[in-house]
């Protein structure tokens, strides 16, 4: 793609794959960066409409940090239907414009975006661990990963020719025909607060990048790395009212974005309970796009035939990255019996390793879970596990000085528990993954695609027919095999599509791909006669 747009700053290449903790370059950035941030902490953030950084017409509401709650992030503009009702109203009148905007130009403002994230990694980073608690390497990958988000989308529109593209005339030379996607108007995003940046980045940049005006709410939990994303794209050039954002809780800035006649298109990601009643209910007086990319129940298969070592540390990886709070978290585990009890120590040793505590400090691998409802939910999966079954290792709330004040928990590995237990089958959010034997593959399969989800899956074998069999049973969207770095997490912009089938998505095209910038975006078939 050829833009006007200059080169980032030098900086570290971040990749979830890529980054080490051994890195002293990148620790010292990143300390500098929580020096920048910490100045910040405790301010108060406004809501972006038509240009403007305004307040709320419900007042303010404030976050307090997971690590700490001593800590507070900030306060922050709570929205209401009023606020949402104009934001959507400046949406409005900017779409045109922005529709008929060259799409180059389009693209340069994205990616210009998109650099900006890249300069600001450290700092955003470090808003992002207060915020949500997450480990400095996990909030540099996010970070980076939003920033790729918005350049390879771009991309993929500059690879599309803007998606306009000349289709056959049959031979007639009089006749001109071609197929044009266009955009809907504008496009509602609905963000979660375990990926706060990455999952805002995507939906907004590529409903913009398909001539979209966007309103844009983050989840009340982590609205912090949403202004630093509106910051960054109202920096790089976006024109007043394109994009919007609002604040606020989702039974009234959440359910006007949903039930507005104005919103033509709508963008959420988050639980399969919220997004899937969304889903039915968002149609109006005809169909409107319903982009909903909900949760996991994801499995990882351990043959006879796998290397048990690179099996355990990829489930440990997948299972407790983040606290278990990925919609792709490995949270059940099916081993084939002869390897059961080799693979549960393997994985058990390495557990106990891990480090827990504040995450903004290097040592510690490991942070909090988001709040007491979290909290709350791993405590009653231990007492199920306790009295059903076993806890391998794990079950403690931990309230240990610092660590009170905080919510902070124990990884958790549970076992002999019937394959039908809720613990297979419920969404938990939090550190914690059951393990069964199984007496053969097809048993671990036919277990795997006993759920509502598809979202992700990852298999241990050495045998070049269990994995293509794997391949081609498994019902999930996202697939891995022997992947050490993490059993069925993982994903980046152009390197691995992330979506889901079944209860996981509901368009069965996925983000990080070509097909993302699409979906937000209807055909026209244009002819036309000399």
């Amino acid at each position: 793609m050829t833009t006007d747009t200059p080169p980032a700053k030098p900086r570290i290449k971040i990749t979830y794959a890529t980054l080490r903790n051994d890195n002293d370059e990148l620790h010292a950035l990143y300390d500098a960066g929580v020096e920048q941030s910490k100045a910040k902490l405790g301010g108060h953030n406004r809501n972006y409409i038509d240009g403007q950084w305004v307040e709320g017409s419900a007042g303010r509401f404030e976050v307090r940090s997971p690590i700490d709650s001593e800590i507070l992030v900030g306060t922050f503009a709570r929205g209401d239907r009023g606020d949402t009702q104009r934001a959507i109203a400046a949406a409005h009148r900017a779409q045109k414009a922005w529709r008929n905007t060259p799409w180059q130009e389009r693209a340069a403002i994205v990616t210009r975006a998109g650099n900006l994230i890249s300069e600001r990694q450290m700092v955003y980073g470090a808003d992002m661990a207060y915020e949500v608690g997450k480990s400095r390497l996990e909030a540099l990958g996010e970070v980076e990963e939003a920033a790729d988000l918005l350049r390879y989308y771009a991309q993929i529109v500059a690879d599309n020719h803007g998606y306009d593209h000349p289709m056959d005339n049959l031979g007639d030379p009089a006749v001109h025909t071609r197929s044009v996607l266009r955009p809907h108007g504008v496009f509602a995003a609905i963000s979660p607060f375990n990926f706060p940046m990455a999952l805002a980045a995507g939906p907004v940049g590529a409903a913009l990048l398909a001539g979209n005006a966007v309103v844009f709410k983050p989840a009340t939990a982590a609205p912090l790395s949403g202004v630093n994303l509106i910051h960054a794209l109202e920096d790089a050039g976006i024109p007043a009212g394109v994009v919007n954002l609002v604040m606020g809780p989702g039974e009234t800035v959440g359910d006007e974005l949903q039930t507005n006649p104005g919103i033509d298109g709508l963008a959420f990601t988050g639980s399969y309970e919220v997004g899937f009643k969304l889903y039915r209910n968002f149609a109006g007086t005809w169909p409107r796009p319903c982009i909903i990319e909900m949760g996991g129940k994801n499995p990882a298969i351990v043959s006879r035939k796998a290397d048990l070592e690179e099996a355990a540390e990829g489930i440990m990886r997948s299972a407790f990255g983040f606290g278990g709070q990925k919609c792709s978290a490995n949270s059940r585990v099916y081993v084939e019996r002869p390897v059961h009890d080799e693979l549960v120590r393997l994985l058990v040793d390495k557990t106990e390793k891990l480090t827990i505590g504040d995450p903004i400090k290097r040592e510690h691998w490991l942070g909090p879970i988001i709040d007491d409802r979290a909290v709350a939910k791993y405590a009653a999966a231990v007492a199920d596990a306790r009295r059903d079954g076993s806890v391998f290792t794990g079950g403690e709330h931990l309230t240990d000085g610092a660590l009170a004040r905080g919510h902070y928990v124990e990884p958790t590995v549970v076992g002999n528990l019937p394959s039908s237990h809720r613990l297979f089958q419920d969404e938990l959010f939090v550190p914690f993954t059951a393990v069964a034997p199984v007496d053969s593959l097809d048993e671990a399969l036919r277990l795997s695609n006993d759920s509502i989800y598809g979202l992700t899956a990852g298999v241990y074998s050495e045998d070049p027919a269990e994995v293509e069999q794997f391949l081609d049973e498994v019902q999930a969207g996202v697939l891995y095999v022997n992947r050490r770095a993490g059993a069925t997490t993982g994903a980046w912009p152009g390197v691995q599509a992330f979506g889901g089938w079944k209860g996981s998505g509901s368009t069965g095209k996925s983000g990080l791909s070509m097909y993302y910038v699409a979906q937000f975006m209807r055909e026209q078939s244009h002819t036309v006669v000399d």
